[in-house]
């Protein structure tokens, strides 16, 4: 059964006495969605119209009357029209003097305009107090309510006033208001909705060119090679042996990634002996994309489970497990049981599973849900101590894995070493440079230096004299 507007209840109400109306321009959808969620907090709905009489399926409460005499009604009016549509209000001006309007209009394209279109209506009725909000709500989440959608309100303008009577507004039906300070941020707070996974980028291409690189190099090595020197058909591991060899190095690497910028700037600041100066813009973003690098990490790791878990139930490995059990059958021989070999793999598989474990304790504690609920230290701890085990035990899953084979020449393939070696090369490293910093007479200089200490007195200089990079 389909939820109409009368059917759900107002959720925070206005004392009736303290009822205020507000004005808004537009019929369309987020109109409606504004206008309804409005009533049901206790303010009193006026819609603006060009054919007062022809407008339908608006709450049952609001009062619908042409833009002039709706505009007179109240002191807030919220344009919920397109930016190709305001010309209706240039013969408004008057009427619309000392008002507070609010823009709630979006592009459909990021810098679509010279100026935002907040700016622009600014420009267009003078004498107005124009603030932007509610651009970044959409009309399913004003249906849904709070708990189904993002509760986070950008407001922006230039009179403080109008600006907080907007965020009163915002609190008053449930949503978060975050001040963005003037309205030349209008801008920005419209580019917003527009932008599609703007911090994933970066992570998801880097993910696509390492799986792709690692998926070739095995091809070669698992699938080309027996072919051309056996005449071998092994084009059924694209399916599950080699994928299950790609996910796991791509998970590692990209995991080593998270540590790898931490690690840079820590050189950076020891190098430079001081905190003040901004990092390249490089660097900036890699450290800025750490949480994306690891659930994407995090991801591969699933994947690689779950390609391990449907290994028995392979035809191939059926087919080997027959054929050797057929064979020491007949020739009434069985392997010797080997107690190093035994520890080399219960080992391999405990490290695995232990380290998949505090990669997912990780994952939940990047949750905004989780993160929210601890403290800065604790946060800390989990981040960058746990996830510095997760590396090590990942690290060691890997090396255990390679065992005797690590290095040998009977394993190389065209020269070509197996993949998990060249997986091994940026974790090993990012450990290795770690526990240099981590040595006391390092770290004691490292932590001074974060905490606000300059090696060189020039630099202190040239900060008191506004040179500084900050």
């Amino acid at each position: 059964m389909e939820k109409t507007y009368t059917d759900m209840l107002p959720l925070n109400m206005i004392p009736s006495e303290e009822q205020e109306t507000v004005c808004i321009f537009g019929t369309g959808d987020f109109g409606r969605s504004l206008a309804f969620k409005m009533l049901q907090c206790g303010y009193s709905i006026v819609f603006g119209s060009r054919n007062p009489r022809m407008s339908s399926l608006l709450p049952s409460g609001a009062e619908v009357l042409s833009y002039s005499e709706a505009a007179q009604k109240s002191d807030i009016i919220i344009i919920a029209v397109h930016r190709e549509h305001y010309d209706f209000l240039t013969a408004l001006t008057e009427v619309l003097r000392g008002k507070i309007l609010v823009d709630v209009s979006n592009n459909l394209k990021i810098n679509q305009y010279p100026e935002s279109n907040a700016e622009y209506l600014a420009q267009l009725v003078p004498g107005t107090s124009v603030v932007k909000a509610f651009n970044t709500i959409s009309a399913w989440s004003l249906q849904s309510g709070a708990l189904d959608a993002n509760r986070q309100v950008f407001v922006c303008g230039n009179d403080s006033k109008a600006k907080q009577r907007v965020m009163d507004v915002v609190r008053t039906l449930g949503l978060t208001p975050l001040d963005q300070g003037a309205l030349a941020a209008a801008r920005e707070i419209e580019n917003y909705p527009l932008q599609l996974f703007p911090m994933w980028k970066f992570p998801v291409c880097l993910s696509a060119v390492l799986c792709g690189f690692f998926f070739v190099y095995c091809v070669i090595r698992e699938v080309i090679y027996p072919y051309v020197n056996e005449k071998k058909d092994s084009t059924f591991r694209l399916a599950i042996s080699i994928p299950n060899r790609v996910f796991p190095i791509a998970a590692l690497t990209l995991l080593a990634l998270v540590y790898l910028p931490g690690v840079i700037a820590a050189i950076l600041q020891l190098y430079r002996g001081t905190k003040y100066r901004r990092f390249p813009d490089w660097l900036d973003h890699w450290m800025l994309c750490r949480k994306q690098l690891g659930l994407m990490g995090l991801g591969f790791a699933f994947l690689h489970a779950i390609y391990t878990l449907v290994i028995p139930i392979r035809y191939y490995v059926r087919w080997r497990l027959g054929n050797a059990t057929a064979t020491q059958a007949i020739t009434k021989k069985e392997n010797p049981f080997i107690t190093s070999s035994a520890w080399l793999n219960d080992s391999y598989l405990s490290l695995g599973i232990l380290g998949f474990f505090f990669f997912v304790l990780l994952g939940i504690t990047s949750l905004p849900s989780v993160s929210n609920a601890v403290n800065w230290r604790e946060f800390r701890f989990v981040q960058s101590k746990l996830g510095y085990v997760t590396l090590i035990l990942c690290t060691a899953h890997t090396l255990i894995y390679g065992g005797k084979r690590f290095l040998s020449p009977s394993n190389l393939r065209w020269y070509l070493p197996s993949a998990y070696v060249l997986a091994l090369i940026i974790p090993c490293t990012v450990l290795v440079i770690k526990f240099v910093l981590v040595l006391p007479c390092i770290d004691k200089t490292l932590t001074r230096i974060r905490q606000g200490w300059e090696r060189s007195p020039k630099s202190s200089k040239s900060a008191l004299n506004g040179k500084t990079d900050i």
